[in-house]
């Protein structure tokens, strides 16, 4: 039986949410905006590389049943911030980095199946770290509107409930230790590049990129105490360990949690038996 849950999320987001819905941050709002925007390409591409594996590769048939709950919460994480990203729009926030990813989106599409995977399986860590550090270190959040948090730590919750999907998916297709490695060097670089540009243009939007304030909110978000540099090193370097594997860093506790505190907040919509 598939461990995961595809899981419709009680959030309304056509009500709109403030233009610094994060505490009145401009910094970190429009980081977690800069997310949100490249999320809906991201994850179909995610869902589509899944796909692309022929599926005699996916013998076990407790995989070949995550990686169908993978698709469906990946495809309900899409549907909720193409939502999201429609108000960052009403607000007049473009996505400017869009068309570049899209390019390159349309490229990886020619690669091999193993390659696309292995973008997956990178981009996926990151996600999972992220994720990590929403739940771990509730001050990343704590003080946004509702409907937000709910939905960033609901994401969270479901990105590392299929943390480990498209690695095992790597490993059955024939995925080697190089191949993923070297493709997570890739990533790091392209997908940090893409997020400064796109939150510097986000912060220039809302009137705050050249303030002070703006800058000492970065600096604390990133190299404070719990910053995201901090929070991120660690597995950051656990991946190029050829023995690497997601959960050896096992948080289903943590996730758990949430899920049992705000049952109320969703309803769970399919999980597969193989």
């Amino acid at each position: 039986m598939s461990s995961l849950t595809v899981r419709q999320l009680d959030v309304d987001l056509s009500r709109g949410f403030g233009r610094r819905w994060l505490g009145g941050d401009a910094y970190r709002t429009q980081l977690f905006n800069a997310l949100s925007m490249t999320f809906p390409i991201g994850e179909q591409m995610f869902i589509d590389s899944l796909r692309a594996i022929p599926p005699e590769r996916l013998t076990d048939p407790g995989l070949r049943a995550e990686v169908k709950d993978f698709i469906g919460q990946e495809a309900t994480h899409r549907h909720m911030h193409v939502q999201y990203n429609a108000e960052l729009e009403r607000q007049g926030l473009s996505f400017v980095t869009g068309d570049r990813i899209a390019r390159r989106v349309r490229r990886v599409t020619g690669f091999s199946v193993r390659s696309r995977v292995a973008i997956t399986c990178a981009l996926e860590h990151y996600t999972a770290m992220l994720a990590d550090g929403v739940l771990r270190h509730p001050e990343w959040i704590a003080d946004a509107e509702p409907s937000l948090r709910r939905l960033w730590e609901w994401h969270a919750v479901e990105e590392l409930e299929h943390k480990a999907v498209a690695f095992d998916a790597y490993r059955a297709a024939g995925g080697g230790y190089w191949r993923r490695v070297l493709w997570f060097v890739h990533v790091s670089l392209v997908f940090w590049f893409d997020n400064l540009v796109q939150t510097a243009h986000n912060l220039k939007r809302d009137g705050a990129l050249w303030r002070a304030g703006t800058w000492a909110s970065a600096a604390r978000m990133w190299f404070g105490r719990r910053g995201l540099a901090w929070h991120m090193a660690g597995p950051v370097l656990h991946y190029f360990s050829p023995r690497f594997h997601p959960w050896q860093h096992d948080n289903r506790a943590m996730l758990e949690m949430w899920l049992d505190r705000n049952s109320s907040a969703y309803r769970a919509v399919r999980t597969t038996t193989p």
